[in-house]
Order: structure tokens, then C-alpha cells, then sequence
């Protein structure tokens, strides 16, 4: 049975094709952009849902949210593709290490601000399709937008070619990220906890502003109070990675700004 059920699983991934009857595209613009990424598409649709902004889309346009959007399915399924390559990729880079030391290296190399450092490496966004109103809103530069279509353009590429494929190009595009980690790295949520413990100002108190976007896509802003400071928010796909944004906005204000450092400091 178990068989049985994988080759159903592959064959439904193998014969899925998006509805492009709302998708302009240029073959040569996507030809451009699979040469920049190093993969052969054998399916440019898939490539252009993958680079194809929800903005864009007619019925985002209309303020109606009645069809589910291609991107994001992509970006959802590229999301966990990348999650299994890295933390196999991880398994085999530290074999001495603990579940929590390659949970906090796990963290930094999925976290949206690495996505988006890959997708400018990739110049990535100059191939995204965005709506006149997120261009005019700088979203080719905006941090989440960049994470989501670099996870998007990685189902794209497990949808187009498989699993193998789609793990070269992680591991091509991830392994000096891998490597250049000589420690794990610190979760900015036990750090800046450390840090207010350390100078006796208690637990940082963390607050849901906001929770929107579709069931499958969440976002969240939650802001992170310390006493004396000021809040800081962070945004993201669940709490857990709203919070440690907004950890480490506070950390960025505590450390490199020096914002009540010598007042506060030891």
C-alpha cells in the first residue's frame, strides 16, 4: 500500500499544471530568468507562476480572494522542499552535533532574511512580474517578498524536475551559507531573554498586533516589549517567526544602535 501511495503522490505532482489563462508571460524573459537561476525548465508555466506576484493577479486586483493563489502554493510547497534538503544537508555538515545546535543553525538558513540575501545574490526580483502598486511600494526589495518568491521558484523547480533537481540547486545556492556557520548561531529569542535577565528587567513580553492573509499563507505582526525601551515589531508566517524578527530588531536596537546601553548595561 505504502507503493501504491507514493506513486499516486508523484503522479499527481507529475501531471499538475497551474491555470495560466491569467498569466502573461515572455518566453524569452523566462528563458533569461532560468539561465540566471542554473536550472533547465522543461515547463516555463511553472517558472511564470513562480515569478508572477499575487499582486498582479485580476482577481487580487478586484479585491476578491476566490481563487487560491498559484505563487503561494508554489511558495508553500517550495518551503518545505527546502526544509527537508537543508536539514538533511545538515545532518551530513555536523554529525557531532546535537538536535538543538542543528535546530538553531536550521532556523538561520530558512529564516526569511536568508531567503531574501539568495534571492538578491540571484538578482532574482529583476524576473519577478509585481502590480504598478507593490512596484511603487519598493516590493522588489521588500525582504518577505524576495524569501517567498525564492521558496516559490524552489517548488517550481521540484514541480518542473523533482526532488533531485531541486536539491542541487539548494545545495548549490546554500552550501558556502551552510559552511560559513563556524558556530550555531544564537536564537535572538534566548538572547535577548539573557540579555534583560542579565541587568534584572524581567521576561521581554511578546503581543499579537495582527493576523491576516489566506488560511494557507498566514502573517503575523507581533511586537516584543523590554521595560525602558521601545517596542519593536517583527513580521512573519507564524508566531514563533514574527517573534524572533522582532527579537532581533530589539537586539539590533540594544547592540548596534546602543539605545540605553549605558544606562542599562552592567
Amino acid at each position: 500500500m505504502a507503493g501504491v501511495a507514493v506513486a499516486i503522490f508523484h503522479s499527481v505532482f507529475t501531471f499538475w499544471k497551474p491555470p495560466m489563462s491569467h498569466i502573461d508571460f515572455d518566453t524569452q524573459a523566462l528563458i533569461s530568468a532560468s539561465e540566471c537561476l542554473g536550472v533547465k525548465f522543461k515547463r516555463f508555466d511553472m517558472l511564470a507562476c513562480a515569478l508572477t506576484h499575487p499582486s498582479i493577479m485580476p482577481n487580487r486586483a478586484a479585491g476578491v480572494d476566490s481563487h487560491p493563489s498559484i505563487y503561494q502554493r508554489l511558495e508553500f510547497l517550495g518551503d518545505r522542499v527546502l526544509g527537508l534538503v537543508i536539514a538533511e544537508r545538515l545532518l551530513g555538515a555536523f554529525p557531532n552535533e546535537s538536535e538543538g545546535e542543528l535546530a538553531r543553525r536550521y532556523a538561520a538558513l530558512v529564516s526569511t532574511a536568508t531567503l531574501a540575501d539568495v534571492a538578491r545574490r540571484m538578482r532574482l526580483a529583476s524576473h519577478v512580474k509585481f502590480s504598478r502598486g507593490e512596484e511603487a511600494q519598493n516590493g522588489a526589495d521588500n525582504s518577505a517578498n524576495l524569501a517567498d518568491t525564492c521558496e516559490a521558484v524552489i517548488g517550481a523547480v521540484y514541480l518542473d524536475s523533482g526532488l533531485e533537481e531541486a536539491r542541487t540547486f539548494i545545495e548549490r545556492e546554500w552550501a558556502e551559507l551552510i559552511l560559513g556557520q563556524e558556530e550555531p548561531p544564537r536564537d535572538p529569542k534566548t538572547e535577548l531573554q539573557e540579555w534583560t535577565q542579565a541587568r534584572s528587567l524581567g521576561l521581554p513580553q511578546y503581543k499579537v498586533i495582527s493576523q491576516g492573509g489566506p488560511a494557507h499563507s498566514p502573517t503575523f505582526i507581533i511586537e516584543v516589549h523590554v521595560p525602558g525601551f521601545s517596542s519593536t515589531m517583527g513580521k512573519g508566517k507564524s508566531k514563533r517567526h514574527a517573534e524572533r524578527v522582532a527579537a532581533e530588531r530589539m537586539l539590533t536596537r540594544l547592540y548596534v544602535e546602543g539605545e540605553g546601553l549605558l544606562s542599562k548595561s552592567d
